[in-house]
């Protein structure tokens, strides 16, 4: 669904009712046109399709109705599979109210989530169920391909907006850098409703047989916290001693990651470099904010020093390693920089796959010319 973040005025300029077309399909700027533009299809036959030798193009996922249409696009599976699209349009209820339902105060959420889980008298089990529904829709239809499971990483403001979600959120003065991702899932705060997330993947590998599917846990600040959500995953039914199969990833978006790669490699099976919070965080920049979005560029020397670092040292550890963001589609040079850096995999949107896999393709063909002539 295109988006366009940091705009400053649109919601001074654009108002209720306006015809407008957004456009996302440009690369990195996203447009605002006033008005229902024209536009053409183009229509792409995939049969002849020539996939990259070396390096895996996959997709990033997370809407379960367009899962099987998706499967059918040139791929190696999902790289990025968000968890978050699930809970808020089929789910829509916090995970906490859930579980705490008794203690609701606010009665027009608690009709609400009446309505929404009249056929569960356990209303714990709604949850489970529906995410493990979604989930399972995506691993079925790519299948036996690796579906990569990134676990909840919505922010405090965004959870605070499901069903029931305000009593259970702090309210915070910068939420991109605070309580989220691998921080909640042994936090009180949040313990038990990271526990639901396990069942429901439990669910989908144990008892529907799902076990292309992998798990990946975002913004994870630490080893140590590394391994306390490892802990917590083991009391929740997720233990790699007992399921040899199950793989544990790891997003690698912060730079604690990439200088302490080699530990978190000790714990976690592979890692998913998230080039926009990664950048974000080694430039020092929020990349929504309209005043200094222009700094914002995965092509920054000290953000490309970041990324080479981690894969070099996921190669050196023997670890797998992926790259989600647009970056690869929008520029040939930063795919030839990945390729050149040995990256296994990169997951692109689905309007970016096929400019993505001719980007690789390119650049492994350069690689391939270069290292001929080094040989010569």
């Amino acid at each position: 669904m295109p988006a366009v973040a940091g705009t400053s005025d649109a919601t001074k300029n654009i108002h209720n009712g306006d015809v407008i077309t957004v456009s996302c399909c440009e690369g990195k700027t996203g447009f605002i046109y006033k008005g229902k533009l024209k536009f053409k299809e183009v229509e792409h036959d995939f049969s002849n399709l020539k996939m990259p030798a070396v390096t895996q193009p996959m997709l990033i996922a997370g809407d379960p109705e367009n899962a099987f249409r998706l499967s059918f696009y040139p791929n190696q599976g999902v790289g990025l599979m968000r968890i978050e699209f699930i809970i808020t349009h089929f789910v829509q209820v916090h995970p906490m109210a859930l579980i705490k339902f008794n203690d609701l105060k606010d009665t027009a959420a608690k009709e609400r989530i009446e309505q929404l889980t009249h056929h569960y008298p356990d209303k714990e089990q709604y949850f489970v169920d529906k995410l493990a529904q979604g989930i399972a829709t995506i691993a079925a239809a790519f299948y036996p391909k690796d579906v990569i499971v990134r676990m909840s990483d919505f922010k405090t403001n965004e959870y605070a907006n499901l069903v029931g979600g305000a009593q259970f959120e702090p309210k915070e003065e910068n939420p991109m850098l605070g309580f989220r991702g691998a921080s909640r899932y042994y936090n009180d705060r949040y313990r038990e409703g990271f526990r639901l997330e396990c069942e429901a993947i439990k669910t989908v590998r144990a008892v529907m047989g799902l076990t292309n599917v992998k798990v990946m846990i975002p913004f994870c600040r630490t080893v140590e916290e590394g391994k306390k959500v490892i802990e917590v995953m083991k009391a929740n039914g997720l233990d790699r001693d007992i399921d040899a199969s199950l793989e544990i990833y790891v997003m690698a978006e912060i730079p604690s990651n990439v200088l302490l790669a080699e530990k978190f490699a000790q714990i976690f099976d592979g890692f998913s470099i998230g080039s926009n919070d990664l950048t974000q965080l080694t430039l020092g920049i929020d990349r929504d904010s309209a005043i200094v979005s222009s700094l914002f560029s995965e092509q920054n020397e000290a953000a490309r020093q970041m990324i080479a670092m981690v894969i070099q040292k996921a190669k050196a550890t023997g670890t797998k390693i992926g790259l989600c963001g647009q970056a690869p589609s929008d520029f040939p040079e930063f795919a030839q920089f990945l390729v050149q850096q040995g990256i296994d995999s990169i997951s692109f949107n689905p309007d970016a796959l096929l400019k993505g896999i001719e980007n690789i393709k390119k650049a492994e063909e350069q690689l391939a010319v270069g290292s001929k002539q080094d040989q010569r």
